[in-house]
Formats: C-alpha cells, structure tokens, sequence
C-alpha cells in the first residue's frame, strides 16, 4: 500500500498519464524515486519540460496520504496497474488508466464480462431488451458493465441484478459522485453485487468531457459489447467503436426502423456488427454452454391460472394495447380484465407502460 500513494500522485499531475508515467517507471525502477526525482533526473528520463514542472509544482502542495485517506472515506479502495487485481482485460489497452477507484469487489471470474449501453432515452422495447439479455448473462456467470446511466444503461444493471449476477457500472465522474443521482440506491446495490469502478479523482463532477474517457474503460473491461437502442450519434455509438478498435466483439440489438433511437444499431449492424436476438448468439461467441436456469417451481409460479389469465394474454404482446381495446377484443367485462391485468402484472407476466396501456414482458414465460 506505500507504493499506491506514489501512484495516485502521479495519476493527479496534469500532462502525466498512462505513457508518461510508464516512461517514468521503466526509467527510475521505482515510482517513489522518479516522484522524488530532481529536475535534472526528470528531464534524462525523456520527460518533457511541461509536465516536469507540473511534476515539481503540484508535490509541494500534495499530501499523499491524505488523499489516500480520502479514498478510503469514500468507501473505496484503489487498485494500480501493478496489482493482481487490476482487470486483465482492462490491463491490455495502452491507455489503460494507472489507477482505479473501486468501490465492491473485483475478482477473477469478472474476465467473463459483456457491456450492455445504449441511449438514455429508451422505449418500452430498449429497456425490456436490455434487461432481459442482462439477466440471462447473469444466470451465466456473465459480469455485465453499463455505466449507471438512465435507459438501457439502468435496465442492464437491474437485469444482471434481478439475475443474482455481478455488474460493474463505471463513472464519469469521482466514485463519490453518483451520475445520476436518483440512481444512488442502485449504485450502493451494485457495489454489493460488484463494483462502482472510475478513473477520476474524489470529487469530480459528471462533466462531458469525461464520459467518452469513461466508455473506453467499459469496452476495455469487456469480451464484447451490446448495443441495446442508439442514435447515430451517441455515446453508445462511441463506445461501439472503441470496443472495435480495442479487438472486441461488437453486438447489436435490431429495433423498430422507424424509431430514431435504432438507427444507431442498424447502422453497427449494416457495418458489421453481430445481430442479436437471443442470448445464446452471444454465448455461442464466447463459448459459453447455454443452459436453462429457469425451474419448476418458479415456472408454475408464473404460469396463467385461468382461462380469463391465457385469454388476455393471448392479446398481449410487446407493443403497449389499451384497457379499452383488451375489453373489445376478449368479450369479457372491464372489471374482469382491470383485475385480471393487476394480477398478471404482480406475476411479472406484463407491466403497465402508461395511462391504461400493457404489454407483454418478453420471455417471461
């Protein structure tokens, strides 16, 4: 742990980053020696007259162990290139960040990973998606990475949840500084069953700037990613590309064509990404044996215990239908279908998407 304050110092100074500190490291041996280092001694190492002085300046004013101990308020812990814990696929990239901030667990198993992203503004359609395929890899040992966001990103994290499985969400921001912030309990569920995981420093706020930093850590972590809905111009976009750049698989979900929010995945699709429909065509990728979790028992739990139960649900699907129409079409009376829609819903077989409108929850038989 000595050594850790010497590579948070160096994470901190302003033009030092993952080539300028690996310079520094093969030249001097030890990060204690290159940060007590003259200028002199900086400037034979190859380092530039910018961030030497920036090196000089900013160690005058720092207590190191202090900010140590800032970390460990945060309920975090910090882990460096050099430690065992350090993700190895993440450790493959040539920017892998120095230094993570980790807040939960990180373990051997975490290798088997998938990303799941996508845009804030899901539909109906996004979110059940994303949740559904993170719940399956979950039931395999699949750790799922998101990146806390609304829309699909919340969904995949509540999948892999709801899955008993693992999910990483890396920040944009200090692991201190849950983005957004409605999502605080979630974040303390998934530190629980994983890891809240950031390159930034304690306290930094969500800025924009950060975010396209933060999707390269969720490719770098990851097998693969799968992109759920997405504009052409977004950051799930973004992270598509990073994953293709970094040698990962990249997988995407068809959706509606006249729906904006596809267009991104059409596109990764058209370009070659791999087309999804279950999650079998990724575990196939990875040679991963699908099998069925799902039991008896929870089965017979689900099922429709009536014929009023299998009528409506012969009448649902994926696309939201009104009370109104449920009622014209099954011939039965409203007061049996309201009822008999409340207690679908509280089996986990359709769920409410607004005023009087249902749908059917994919896969939930």
């Amino acid at each position: 742990m000595s050594n850790h304050k010497y590579w948070l110092g160096f994470s901190l100074v302003p033009e030092i980053g993952a080539k300028r500190l690996a310079l520094l490291y093969n030249w001097f041996g030890e990060l204690d020696k290159a940060w007590a280092a003259t200028e002199s001694q900086l400037s034979q190492s190859g380092l530039e007259p910018l961030p030497i002085a920036n090196l000089i300046n900013f160690r005058k004013s720092i207590d190191l162990s202090a900010e140590l101990a800032k970390i460990d308020k945060a309920g975090a812990w910090l882990v460096t290139l050099e430690d065992a814990a350090y993700p190895a696929q993440l450790k493959k990239l040539a920017d892998a960040p120095p230094v993570l901030y980790v807040k939960g667990t990180l373990i051997p198993d975490d290798e088997r990973a998938l990303g799941i992203v996508g845009t804030r503004k899901a539909t109906t359609y996004g979110r059940d998606s994303a949740h559904h395929f993170a719940r399956s890899l979950a039931t395999h040992q699949v750790t799922v990475v998101s990146g806390l966001a609304q829309g699909i990103d919340a969904a995949a994290h509540r999948g892999a949840l709801d899955g008993g499985g693992r999910t990483f969400a890396v920040l944009g921001s200090g692991i201190d500084r849950i983005y957004p912030r409605e999502h605080q309990k979630m974040a303390n569920e998934i530190a629980q069953h994983g890891a809240i995981i950031s390159e930034f420093p304690i306290g930094t706020p969500p800025e924009a700037r950060n975010f396209p930093r933060r999707n390269r850590i969720i490719s770098g972590l990851s097998l693969g990613v799968l992109i759920v809905e997405a504009p052409e111009k977004s950051g799930a976009i973004i992270t598509a590309s990073m994953a293709a750049e970094q040698g990962r698989d990249v997988f995407a979900v068809p959706g509606n064509i006249f729906n904006a929010a596809s267009r991104g995945t059409h596109r990764l699709i058209q370009d070659g990404a791999k087309l999804v429909m279950d999650v079998k065509d990724i575990l196939d990728e990875f040679n991963i044996v699908h099998r069925t979790v799902q039991t008896k028992t929870a089965t017979e739990q689900i099922a429709p215990a009536n014929e009023q139960e299998i009528k409506i649900l012969d009448y649902l699907s994926a696309d939201p239908i009104y009370i109104d129409d449920l009622v014209r079409m099954s011939g039965l009376p409203v007061s049996v279908v309201s009822s008999t829609l409340t207690i679908l819903e509280l089996k986990g077989l359709i769920r409410s998407v607004g005023y009087m409108q249902y749908s059917l929850i994919a896969n939930a038989l």
